[in-house]
């Protein structure tokens, strides 16, 4: 009577046979010596020992070894002579067509840094709107010309930075953070101080700006999660009574809103200066004293060391400090004019 294939001895020792072959035709990386790769590249484009070797800078005898060496690696003669000189075998053509592609790969896993302008990849930054509205004007054109298949994406929200930073669903975050937690860096890019933004023509203007003017003003405010800390002006107000503010949905919405009502937007001094180039509107300090308010870059160890990582880095910062120069000549015109 048969017996079933599982229980038959002699098939399980065909099947494990099998298995075993099968693992003895994947070769062990760390006895394979990837030079000689190369120099089989050169082998099949020159189709002579001589030229090949001075391509590689090696000598005619270490080039015949190499072939030598290759001939065991692939079990197969690769080269043969022919009537006018070395003749590759099917199998050195059929490798003639893979190794361009694999010695690329290899040379860019070992070398990313000379192919950045080749670099594609989708950046997602988490930065308040209000902050790619001082940095992207200056960022964007200068990643433009130095990684030009690299595609921006910004989430407005902060919450939840860091754990999004740690599972790689953003690579950066900007904006009014703390020092950096362990496994986390940060880098401070600018700081700041509080402007008010009033509609050009606002009666306040024609007023004494004192604190009592100040707290008569209806505020608008920027909805923000509680990270950013724009809210926290706003608490810090507290003692001078102000109303709650009216909390508007982006910069952009509140400085329109502010630029046809007698309500007062308190933001950082760059977001103001932007603004106020576009809209109808004054720029002035406010009658308290605040904190100064700081930006920072901050993102996950894991991409320390990433050299795209660090080309972003730089170009970031490089951005921040162009902002800083705009905003200062700014100021030095509206104090010159004044």
């Amino acid at each position: 009577m048969d017996q079933p294939a599982w229980k038959n001895p002699r098939t399980a020792l065909i099947v494990d046979g099998s298995d075993a072959a099968r693992q003895r035709r994947i070769p062990n990386l760390a006895s394979v010596d990837l030079n000689l790769l190369v120099e089989l590249e050169a082998l099949l484009q020159y189709r002579n020992i001589t030229h090949a070797a001075q391509h590689v800078g090696r000598s005619q005898p270490a080039m015949s070894r190499a072939l030598s060496r290759l001939r065991d690696m692939f079990n197969d003669d690769l080269l043969v002579r022919g009537s006018s000189g070395l003749v590759p075998t099917p199998q050195a053509e059929h490798l003639a067509q893979m190794l361009p592609s694999v010695l690329n790969a290899i040379r860019e896993l070992v070398s990313r840094s000379s192919g950045l302008r080749d670099w594609r990849s989708k950046i997602t930054m988490a930065m308040p709107d209000h902050q790619s509205l001082v940095l992207l004007p200056y960022l964007l054109p200068r990643l433009g010309e130095r990684v030009p298949h690299v595609d921006i994406v910004t989430e407005p929200l902060l919450d939840g930075a860091l754990r999004r930073l740690e599972q790689g669903e953003i690579d950066f975050a900007i904006g009014q953070i703390g020092a950096a937690p362990p496994s986390y860096l940060r880098r401070g890019l600018y700081a700041d101080r509080f402007t008010c933004l009033l509609r050009h023509d606002h009666p306040a203007l024609e007023q004494e700006w004192s604190v009592g003017t100040f707290a008569a003003l209806r505020h608008a405010s920027i909805a923000s999660d509680s990270n950013e800390g724009l809210g926290q002006v706003y608490d810090g107000l507290a003692r001078f009574g102000l109303p709650g503010p009216i909390v508007v949905s982006n910069v952009l919405t509140a400085a329109v809103v502010v630029a046809v009502t007698d309500l007062v937007l308190m933001i950082p001094n760059r977001v103001a200066t932007r603004v106020a180039t576009m809209l109808p509107l004054a720029i002035v300090d406010p009658p308290v004293e605040l904190k100064p308010y700081e930006v920072a870059l901050i993102w996950h160890q894991r991409c320390h060391h990433d050299l795209e990582h660090r080309v972003l880095r730089r170009e970031i910062a490089a951005a921040a400090r162009m902002g800083r120069l705009d905003v200062s000549q700014e100021s030095n015109r509206e104090a010159t004019e004044r």
